[in-house]
């Protein structure tokens, strides 16, 4: 079937209409945070922890997003009815498949987080539409890239290029990209390989919709929750319309949704109007123009004219042919960020970590004056840069923070990973070009400091025979359990030469070979590990295991093999009777 694009759905649009502002109204009073201004009208209140965020600080940057409102019909169309509500409510294939993928691997990797997949549609359609209808390949990438327009300030937030034209092919400044339209500088933290090709392109229906379910999902934030389901999605884009928007499609697919072949979505048509990068409801979302989109690029957005019509427009022509002058511009007012000289360390100097554990010290940076004052109330983001499964609490790789009235943002505390070494961890001021400040950590392997048998069973075997008992050992560190820890065994010639012995105790490996040397082994999570079964060959004497672990816990095991007691039958003695 060809791909249909561009309907409109006129059935009902009046009322759709009502129930739309209807549907805002009372999302917006039921959301946690909301105030009134003056004029008694609804205002939204932050939506992160930490301050509002800005437009480089949102998945997509306040890009322009569609703000077309779902049917009133239903999401499931009513087979022999000649309903046609299928192209419009329904979800293409792959891209329905992504997003259930995506919820799977949240409800395992962060479970207290309860994300719907119903969420990431409704993200997704008022993005780009599902990915343009669903027109993606058979790995779920987009035919043709889908671009947001350029983040230059000109009606939309100014964000100047953060990743050289990589993902979005501008030098000169972002733009959201993909399905899910991130900006190319959240990508950078945010992005996640959702297809397991071990690649992370926002181009990729299943990488952009895991990315989106751990962006919304971070802070710990519970989506079954109203008030953390609005943070979450105005920190996508901070802005009540888009929110408002979000939720009218989310209520919608709750209700029911159905699968349709990739390519037969219908596009949304409406973009939202101009942006202003602040978030307010005329929205500034990310739209879906890439020079090779068959989607029309947005239009400009109308300018009003003036209330009274007896003054002129500034800058049109008067009635004597002559332009009124325009107003004198004025210059906004200096922001504490605008104050920003540079970055100091206020923490400690050195981070290290052992493997699984968390780290002692918190890294903390200070804002400063170029004469070397304290900057309070100032965005500061930590970024977790390199290969490293290092992440801060609550497994994000990323997190702002507002400094306090010292001057100082103190970054969560960080939990090393798997993966030892040195790790870099950048902070950056949110909306000022500073030079960075690196913090360097270093992540050491599990360790132990004792090791003991959890039996005093002694061990013993005769000439060519196995022993009955594996050996099984505990490793501790500093009193608790040492779990994941390497641990090396070998069979020694004595405790002054630990070299490997040549005869007596052996393993067996895989083809049943014997071997007198184990490596790659570790503890389970009590910290406890067997051994495989011990066999002996014809040499009879005592002979040692030596177990080392990582740390250098050393545990020698004495092994006897001895040739078994022979028993002699004596005759009977007569007895007097006889």
């Amino acid at each position: 079937m060809a791909a249909q694009f561009g309907l409109r759905l006129r059935k009902g649009a009046a009322t759709t209409a009502l129930a739309a502002a209807t549907v805002a109204a009372l999302a917006a009073s039921q959301a946690p945070g909301v105030t009134t201004d003056s004029a008694g009208r609804q205002t939204a209140g932050a939506p992160s922890p930490d301050a509002t965020p800005q437009a480089d600080d949102t998945a997509s940057g306040n890009s322009q997003y569609y703000t077309d409102l779902p049917p009133l019909d239903s999401p499931t169309p009513t087979p022999g009815t000649g309903d046609t509500s299928g192209t419009t409510a329904g979800i293409p294939a792959t891209v329905l498949d992504a997003y259930k993928k995506a919820e799977a691997s949240l409800r395992d990797s962060k479970p207290g987080c309860n994300l719907p997949w119903q969420l990431l549609a409704a993200i997704g359609k008022v993005e780009s539409g599902q990915a343009r209808g669903g027109r993606v390949d058979a790995g779920g990438t987009t035919i043709g890239k889908i671009l947001g327009p350029q983040l230059n300030g000109n009606g939309f937030a100014n964000i100047s290029d953060t990743d050289n034209g990589a993902y979005d092919g501008d030098s000169t400044h972002d733009r959201a990209v993909g399905p899910m339209q991130f900006i190319p500088s959240t990508w950078e933290w945010a992005g996640r390989d959702g297809n397991d090709d071990g690649a992370k392109d926002p181009n990729n229906i299943y990488d952009a919709a895991l990315a989106a379910g751990h962006y919304l999902c971070r802070f710990d934030w519970d989506l079954s929750n109203d008030g953390n389901l609005r943070s979450a999605i105005l920190s996508y884009n901070n802005s009540t319309a888009y929110y408002n928007t979000v939720m009218s499609w989310l209520e919608y697919y709750r209700k029911g949704a159905h699968e349709i072949p990739d390519g037969t979505g219908s596009l949304p048509e409406t973009p939202s109007g101009n942006g202003n990068g602040n978030g307010d409801s005329t929205g500034s979302g990310s739209g879906s123009g890439g020079a090779d989109d068959s989607t029309p690029s947005p239009k400009p957005p109308k300018t009003d004219k003036p209330e009274n019509p007896d003054k002129p427009d500034p800058g049109e022509p008067d009635g004597d042919g002559t332009n009124t002058p325009a107003p004198p511009t004025t210059t906004p007012p200096e922001t504490p960020t605008d104050t920003v000289h540079h970055v100091e360390n206020a923490g400690a100097s050195t981070f290290t970590a052992m493997a699984g554990d968390t780290f002692a010290d918190k890294l903390v940076a200070r804002t400063e004056t170029k004469a070397g004052q304290a900057v309070a109330k100032v965005r500061v983001r930590f970024t977790i840069v390199g290969d490293t499964d290092t992440t801060f609490t609550g497994g994000e790789n990323v997190a702002t923070i507002v400094t306090d009235s010292t001057g100082k943002a103190t970054a969560p505390a960080l939990v090393a990973g798997e993966k030892t070494g040195d790790i870099t961890v950048r902070a950056t001021v949110v909306g000022r070009s500073v030079t960075a400040l690196d913090y360097k950590a270093t992540v050491t392997a599990r360790q132990a400091d004792a090791l003991a048998r959890t039996s005093t069973t002694a061990l013993t075997c005769v000439p060519n025979g196995e022993f009955a008992e594996q050996v099984e050992v505990k490793a501790t560190y500093r009193g608790e359990v040492a779990d994941k820890v390497a641990v090396e065994a070998t069979l020694i010639k004595s405790l002054l030469d630990v070299t490997e012995n040549d005869k007596g105790p052996y393993f067996k490996d895989a083809e049943g070979k014997p071997v007198r040397t184990l490596t790659a082994l570790e503890t389970d999570e009590n910290g406890l590990l067997k051994l495989p079964k011990l066999y002996s060959d014809d040499t009879t004497g005592t002979f040692l295991l030596r177990i080392e672990t990582e740390g250098g816990a050393t545990l020698t095991v004495e092994l006897k093999v001895e040739a078994a007691a022979q028993t002699t039958t004596e005759p009977a003695t007569p007895s007097p009777s006889a």
